[in-house]
Order: C-alpha cells, then structure tokens, then sequence
C-alpha cells in the first residue's frame, strides 16, 4: 500500500506542495533548519571528490545555517544550497531533489516526515518484483498439477 502511494503522482504533487509551504514558512521566518535526505539522489557543482563523497552516509542531514541558509532556494523540484565541504571547506551547490527529502527538522525535532521518501520502487525493483510473481505463479501451477495437491486448497 504505501509504495503504490509513493508511486502515485497525486499523491507525489501533494507531499511536494507541503514541502514547499513548510520550507517557505522557515525561509520566511529566518528558521534554520535541516533536511534529512538519500545522499544518492543528491548532486554537487562542482562535483566533489570521491574521498568527500565516502564521508556521507546513505541518508544525510544537511542543516541550513548561516551562509547555507542565506544561499537556500526551492527551484522547481530541487531545493538548492551552497556549502563547504571536508578541512577545506570546499565550496559546492548541493541539489536536492524535493521528493527525496525524508525530514524537515528544526531544533533537533522533525517537523516534517516524507513516508513516502524510501517507498519508491525503482524500475529494477519493479522488473524483480514482477519476477518474483511470476516464479509464485509458477510454483502453484506446478503444485496444482498434481490431482493429490487439491487437497491444500481452502474449501469455502
């Protein structure tokens, strides 16, 4: 049920809208905040160096503060921000796209959490999915062949 909802562009537009209106509201009101989001989604310009890129984990929070706060704006899909990077303090334009956003959290308290967020399928988890089906339906027309299996079907 909740992948289907993921999958759902409906549903997609509105979980959109409600990032938009909360993160405009923190822009508006000079909130900091940060964004919980997949790091695998999210892109640099420039692009970072791969020893940076190890440093993150799977799911990463960005906080907005400062500069990074100062730099932040929501442009179509993707909320983007400057940040500095590693001793070096690398700059860099962090694009994250909006759907990818699993929490929005000020003081240390979600104030927004996207269900939907690790709900997606990806396409080869769709092709697996269907594979899986398909050796289910296999199996059971196998078992059913046999006239002595009948037997393990439920009477009504």
């Amino acid at each position: 049920m909740l992948v289907e909802l993921g999958n759902d562009k409906g549903f997609e537009k509105l979980i959109k809208q409600h990032i938009i209106a909360i993160m405009s509201h923190l822009f508006a009101h000079d909130y900091n905040f940060g964004v919980l989001c997949r790091i695998d989604h999210v892109t640099f310009e420039p692009d970072l160096s791969d020893k940076l890129k190890s440093e993150f984990r799977p799911l990463t929070l960005f906080y907005l503060a400062g500069y990074t706060f100062e730099s932040a704006l929501i442009e179509e899909d993707v909320l983007e921000f400057e940040a500095g990077f590693g001793a070096e303090n690398i700059g860099s334009r962090v694009r994250v796209p909006l759907l990818d956003i699993i929490q929005i959290i000020v003081h240390e308290t979600p104030i927004f959490v996207n269900s939907t967020a690790k709900a997606k399928k990806s396409p080869a988890a769709s092709k697996q999915e269907t594979h899986e089906k398909e050796a289910r339906e296999n199996s059971f027309e196998a078992l059913m062949s046999n006239p002595e299996n009948q037997r393990f079907l439920k009477k009504k």
